[in-house]
């Protein structure tokens, strides 16, 4: 696997810290969620996590327009450095979410959810690490694959709950979208293990 692709390790080196800026930017989600203190510092740390993303995946697309030839397909580079930045995107839209609506506390849904986007993260930050080394990583697309169906019966449950136990119109709207975000999270989350398991496909 991989043994045709040219001699051109920058874009791993890119992919692995664009992977652990998520795996940062999410386990600052999940200690936040866990001790739910000083939450407009820690919303701006993760706003800083964030940016940082920005700054490497638009690093990765300027290499990306430079280079002749690429170790993988010019669209899946692109694809999968987008797809990184995208979970942080939405790490980032939890935390503003919870620091505009003043969340005095969040739910045990919404503390799983958050664990689920870690859990996520560090295997596909794991996984992310092994490209380019022939490394069968069938079982990092299965273990996402189950978290997100995990985070879909979670939401699920927890919207459900929600409509039937909260009189207050304007909580039920402002929870319903802190879960709606999370469980995008854990989406965007199976769209990287997605184009991951493309690009091994690609180059058996």
């Amino acid at each position: 696997m991989f043994n045709l692709f040219p001699r051109e390790p920058a874009f791993f080196e890119m992919f692995n810290e664009a992977a652990r800026n998520m795996v940062l930017g999410s386990l600052r989600l999940k200690e936040m969620m866990e001790s739910y203190t000083d939450v407009d510092k820690k919303a701006r740390e993760i706003k800083r996590i964030e940016s940082a993303g920005d700054a490497i995946t638009h690093t990765i697309i300027r290499k990306l327009n430079q280079t002749f030839i690429t170790p993988i397909d010019r669209e899946d580079i692109y694809g999968l450095a987008s797809a990184i930045d995208d979970v942080l995107d939405c790490v980032e839209a939890v935390t503003d979410r919870l620091a505009i609506y003043k969340i005095e506390k969040p739910t045990n849904e919404a503390i799983q959810l958050a664990g689920i986007i870690y859990e996520s993260s560090e295997e596909l930050g794991r996984g992310i690490s092994q490209l380019g080394k022939g490394t069968d990583l069938n079982a990092c697309f299965v273990t996402v694959n189950s978290l997100e169906n995990d985070a879909d019966r979670i939401t699920r449950d927890a919207v459900a709950r929600l409509f039937e136990s909260e009189k207050d119109p304007l909580v039920v709207i402002k929870w319903k979208e802190i879960y709606e975000s999370l469980e995008e999270g854990t989406d965007r989350c199976e769209d990287v293990s997605n184009i991951l398991e493309r690009i091994l496909l690609k180059h058996v």
